[in-house]
């Protein structure tokens, strides 16, 4: 595994634990489970680009999603 894939996953790996958490506290649907999306999206086997875009997607559906 290479530093960088590491690092990236380490990087969403905090966002999806910070999401989850705000979601938690706020009762905030949309932030939690965009958390818990973003912790399960690296165990599926894809493209290091395709993981990288579907977590900025699913880290900007807060911000346009409000449930």
């Amino acid at each position: 595994m290479l530093t960088s894939t590491l690092l990236i996953y380490i990087f969403f790996g905090s966002v999806a634990l910070a999401y989850m958490t705000y979601g938690k506290s706020q009762r905030k649907a949309i932030a939690l489970f965009s958390g818990i999306g973003l912790a399960v999206l690296p165990y599926f086997s894809m493209d290091i680009w395709l993981i990288v875009l579907l977590s900025l997607l699913i880290m900007a559906l807060p911000f346009f999603i409000h449930i």
